[in-house]
């Protein structure tokens, strides 16, 4: 089967949306989601992000991620984080798996990533394209937005974190602030432990191209 084509500009877009997550450290919780109780500071775990290829062979992203313990019910926290329950890749390569099934076969949808440098092997794409359990929170293309690029459909949080990779050299550094939000993460909006955002239907776009 002859590999998809993506173009030099999609991929670098997509590559420096999923590399400016690299190293990030996420350190922020407010209170207990459990019982409402003050937490403190406990560990910090190194997670992986993402997996990426390139001319120099394949590359793993990690973030770190901070964790607290309740005070009252003792309970174990991580801060708030840019991955969603239950998975070991970060929300924004799951993203971008269901953003592409909007318009390609789930089989075709790992040889896409392959082609624009991302690790991701075809089961996994169908778990996070098909996966209709309550443990997963945004598994269906009705509550996505996204952008069409080129032809290609990719996640708003793709979009957002590449114009901050890009964003002018005098601007602050990346934070882990930054990344929550571009990837729907806000902290005033994790309301509960799976709904960290609020869900928006999704419509299908208008107009040529789609």
């Amino acid at each position: 089967m002859k590999p998809p084509y993506i173009t030099p500009i999609l991929k670098d877009l997509v590559q420096s949306g999923i590399s400016a997550c690299d190293g990030i450290t996420f350190s922020e919780h407010s209170v207990c989601p459990a019982c409402g109780g003050i937490l403190t500071g406990y560990d910090t775990k190194r997670k992986q992000f993402a997996h990426l290829t390139g001319e120099d062979g394949q590359k793993t992203l990690y973030v770190s991620v901070k964790r607290f313990s309740c005070r009252t019910c003792h309970r174990i926290w991580y801060a708030d984080e840019p991955f969603y329950p239950d998975t070991r890749i970060g929300s924004v390569v799951i993203d971008l798996c269901i953003a592409l099934s909007i318009t390609l076969p789930v089989y075709r949808v790992a040889a896409t990533l392959a082609a624009m440098g991302i690790v991701v092997n075809r089961s996994s794409c169908r778990l996070y394209v098909q996966n209709n359990s309550s443990n997963f929170v945004r598994n269906n293309v009705r509550y996505f937005e996204t952008r069409n690029i080129f032809g290609v459909h990719l996640p708003l949080s793709i979009i957002e974190l590449s114009a901050i990779a890009s964003g002018p050299a005098n601007e602050h550094q990346i934070d882990g602030a930054d990344v929550l939000a571009a990837c729907g993460f806000p902290s005033d909006q994790r309301t509960a432990m799976k709904h960290p955002f609020l869900l928006k239907p999704w419509k299908r776009p208008d107009g040529p191209g789609y």
